[in-house]
């Protein structure tokens, strides 16, 4: 079901697997419970299969009349990223939720477009696991229209660590490298290193780089 705003409805229906989120993870954008702006999606197990439905709202809007693609591709990954931790509760031949908890994020996201999706239409998402590893899954996602079709794509979730909620939210910018490397999902802010900067105007040799062939710097143009 979907509440206000295209959103799902975190009050209807039976527990979702996003429900099984540690508190520290539910912040996210697109399923996470704690964020009320974001989409709250609800992914559930249905047979073979988990399921999320989602009804966009006007101004999802791509060309008018069509459901915008970057909306569609969150959905896939939001739902894949859940359908990847009920994969692995399930695997391990654990309940859903049991600690230590499977939190999984997002390594790698592909969706295809098949056809354009129709807004005013409630979104249909399955999604499949596809292979099942100690620490990443990789899910394939449809979206439906009406009985269509949409949009394909394949979700590789990456397991974070057990330790990651304390980590991640009570520790400084070390213990988040920590938690990155042991993830290797994504690059924290804090390792990446700062490119250096120059005045406004300054020629690209006051980066040490070099002047492409054929164009001026800024003081060869103050001349001209």
């Amino acid at each position: 079901m979907s509440g206000p705003a295209g959103r799902a409805d975190p009050e209807a229906g039976p527990p979702a697997i996003q429900d099984a989120y540690p508190e520290e993870t539910r912040h996210c954008y697109g399923c996470g419970s704690r964020n009320e702006r974001g989409y709250r999606l609800r992914s559930y197990r249905s047979g073979a299969e988990t399921v999320c439905r989602f009804t966009p709202e006007p101004y999802h809007t791509s060309l008018p009349g069509f459901v915008y693609g970057g909306l569609l591709a969150s959905l896939v990954d939001c739902h894949g990223t859940g359908s990847a931790a009920e994969a692995a509760y399930r695997a391990a031949g654990r309940p859903l939720g049991s600690d230590p908890p499977l939190r999984f994020v997002t390594a790698s996201l592909r969706v295809d477009f098949r056809r354009p999706t129709p807004l005013g239409e409630e979104l249909l998402l399955r999604g499949r696991a596809v292979e099942v590893a100690e620490r990443k899954v990789r899910i394939a996602v449809t979206v439906e229209a009406d009985g269509v079709v949409t949009a394909e794509g394949e979700v590789l979730a990456v397991r974070l660590p057990d330790d990651w909620p304390q980590d991640a939210n009570t520790a400084g910018p070390s213990a988040r490298r920590r938690v990155t490397a042991r993830s290797g999902a994504y690059a924290s802010p804090d390792s990446v290193a700062k490119r250096p900067t120059a005045p406004t105007g300054s020629p690209p040799e006051a980066l040490g780089g070099h002047p492409r062939p054929g164009h001026p710097n800024e003081t060869e143009k103050r001349h001209l």
